[in-house]
């Protein structure tokens, strides 16, 4: 904007820069959330560390940064590590299996396999089991394809540091990651086929459906009843199901996958999603905590409220 136009807007230079600052934050927010979530596995944590972020880009002299983009995966990934740190130290004393918070994803985010898969209740998992640096390379890196030099300089290290990292981080998960990717139909029509085992009471069909190494991890938080030790085994699993006849359960898209919302009334008691291979359900995760499940109550209450107005 020239100065004459900008006397004629009456808007001044820092006005000017700072609706650049916005726009270009509003440009980049999706990638700096996911970055952030699929770092921390918590939607409220990344929330927060957005905020924090453009809090920090707000005080920048944005005339002198040459790619937005590249700065501000840099501050939002060291903000990242730091709270993850502190998630790391309080999970160490979190009561039962501790699980991602369901994240609720547009239906078209499962054609994208590798996203989809990215942000799969499965893979956070194992990313769980990573250091916070390996961690963070590995998002960067191996899930937003960013280079080696940009994560060098996001994290301080040189880009040498940075290859070593990541070939250990992506040789960890690759030796811990679900062994296929099903198709978005296929995962549908499995997850349609164990909704109607459980509400029909169809044991025997749900035993056809789940490994016999399965495991069932439920999150409580300490808060609501919950088991506090991973469930194991087919017989078990299936009788640990045959108790939900009593909530009612609907489809949604959860971390990038066909999951289960199960209510009771009109409030959400879990979230169940299905870690699906060799055609049998090996896992099954279910989120019970109402501290993790505060969002999707806010979101899909604005869904059902849409839906009702048309």
């Amino acid at each position: 904007m020239n100065e004459r136009t900008r006397q004629a807007t009456g808007r001044s230079p820092r006005a000017e820069g700072t609706d650049c600052a916005t726009e270009a934050f509003v440009a980049h927010r999706n990638l700096l959330f996911t970055v952030a979530y699929e770092m921390l596995g918590s939607a409220s944590d990344a929330e927060d560390v957005l905020q924090e972020t453009w809090l920090r880009w707000a005080e920048v002299d944005h005339g002198t940064v040459r790619d937005p983009r590249a700065f501000l995966v840099r501050i939002a990934t060291r903000q990242a590590l730091t709270r993850l740190r502190t998630l790391r130290r309080r999970k160490e004393s979190y009561v039962g299996p501790w699980l991602p918070e369901p994240l609720l994803t547009a239906p078209d985010v499962a054609e994208d396999a590798e996203l989809a898969e990215s942000v799969s209740m499965a893979m956070l998992l194992v990313l769980e089991t990573l250091a916070p640096t390996e961690r963070a390379v590995f998002v960067l890196r191996d899930v937003f394809a960013l280079g080696y030099e940009e994560i060098a300089q996001a994290l301080e290290k040189t880009p040498a540091a940075i290859r070593q990292i990541a070939h250990r981080a992506r040789a960890h998960v690759a030796a811990r990651r679900p062994r296929e990717t099903i198709s978005p139909a296929q995962s549908r029509n499995a997850l349609a086929a164990f909704q109607q085992a459980v509400e029909t009471g169809d044991l025997q069909r749900l035993l056809d459906m789940i490994a016999p190494d399965v495991v069932l991890l439920t999150d409580g938080g300490g808060v609501v009843r919950a088991a506090l030790e991973p469930v194991l085994g087919a017989q078990t699993v299936t009788a640990v199901l045959s108790r939900l006849t009593s909530t009612s359960m609907e489809p949604a898209h959860i971390n990038g996958h066909p999951a289960l919302i199960l209510r009771t009334g009109d409030e959400i008691d879990s979230v169940l999603a299905v870690r699906i291979e060799d055609g049998l359900i090996t896992g099954l995760y279910a989120v019970r905590n109402p501290d993790k499940l505060s969002r999707l109550e806010r979101e899909t209450a604005i869904e059902r409220a849409t839906d009702k107005s048309r």
